[in-house]
């Protein structure tokens, strides 16, 4: 059985596996970092520090293994006071001259700062021999965060942004930076990505505030403007199809597209109930959910996609899921189209 749950301190080694592979700004392959995420994790689910300032990460965990195989993640707010969510504003500006008789229309980008920002959902991996498993892995991994944030909606802010990476180079680098952000800083894209992991300071500084056409850039930096690459495309069919939009917003580094939602309006957080569990036998034929129950102590959740049935405010489970999730009174559950 595969089970989701928040991540722990002692999962360091198998969530730095699981880093290796994605090596985003959400979850690096950095070893300490992963430990420091791993600590402020704990701390947001015991609730030892103020919500704005909880970021979550989910583990999802083969229980044949015996091992954390991949991970998701929620920061409660993305923008704040000190740690402003910075991005490049995208937008078109029209020019006519009468006596050329010349239209043409700018792609242009404006750097923009929110200081009370939206809830991020990010870090979503999975090791390679676990991508495309029947048991769609990715999609629980991701599902979960919105059961999570419904579960404990007054934790979170009214609008949800997801980050989704561009195309990149080979060796990981981005057109764009190498264009744009190395005239501004005199840094290559890892120096810029490793410093950003603590301070974006030297963006708001050393970044223009004014306009920055980009007819004045390369063919190749300008093509990857909002571009969602290879690896998450998948995540861009999920967002769009659960309410998510290009929020005409990129991510100053590598142009990756930022897509938003209004919290209430994800389908996901909507389709979310909190039922009462019943013990009946299932029928074979009984549709899929995820559920997840709250729990007192790590791990806070505790999470698996399985057959259910409801009615009215009950839902009946399988007797081993039920043991798996500890015998629990009531649960959130969401239920899957497959």
């Amino acid at each position: 059985m595969f089970m989701i749950r928040e991540a722990l301190p002692g999962d360091l080694d198998d969530v730095f596996r699981v880093a290796e592979h994605l090596n985003s700004v959400n979850l690096p392959a950095d070893r300490e970092v992963v430990r420091e995420i791993l600590d402020l994790s704990s701390r947001s689910f015991s609730g030892e520090i103020a919500p704005s300032r909880r970021e979550f990460v989910f583990a999802l965990e083969d229980g044949d293994a015996g091992r954390v195989v991949g991970t998701s993640m929620i920061h409660a707010q993305h923008g704040q006071r000190g740690k402003p969510h910075i991005y490049f504003e995208v937008y078109d500006e029209e020019r006519y001259s009468e006596t050329l008789d010349r239209h043409f229309v700018h792609r242009v980008l404006r750097l923009g700062f929110n200081y009370n920002g939206p809830t991020e959902i990010g870090g979503l991996s999975l090791l390679p021999e676990y991508r495309g498993h029947p048991k769609k892995l990715g999609r629980a991994l991701s599902y979960l965060r919105f059961l999570f944030i419904a579960a404990h909606r007054d934790w979170f802010r009214d609008e949800v942004i997801s980050e989704l990476l561009p195309p990149l180079e080979a060796d990981g680098t981005s057109r764009l930076w190498e264009a744009l952000g190395r005239r501004f800083t005199g840094l290559n894209y890892q120096e810029a990505d490793r410093i950003s992991q603590g301070n974006k300071e030297f963006i708001r500084a050393l970044f223009p505030g004014s306009p920055i056409y980009t007819s004045l850039l390369s063919e190749d930096a300008r093509a990857i403007i909002g571009e969602v690459g290879p690896a998450t495309r998948g995540v861009e069919r999920m967002l769009r199809a659960v309410g998510f939009r290009f929020a005409n917003r990129i991510d100053p580094f590598d142009g990756g597209p930022h897509f938003l939602a209004r919290t209430d309006e994800v389908k996901l957080v909507k389709a979310a109930r909190k039922l009462r569990v019943g013990d009946a036998d299932l029928a074979k034929n009984a549709a899929r959910a995820l559920v997840a129950v709250d729990r007192p102590g790590p791990p806070h959740v505790l999470a698996t996609v399985t057959r259910h049935r409801v009615e009215e405010d009950q839902v009946f489970l399988p007797a081993k899921v039920r043991e798996a999730l500890g015998g629990p009174v009531e649960l959130w559950v969401t239920p899957l189209s497959t």
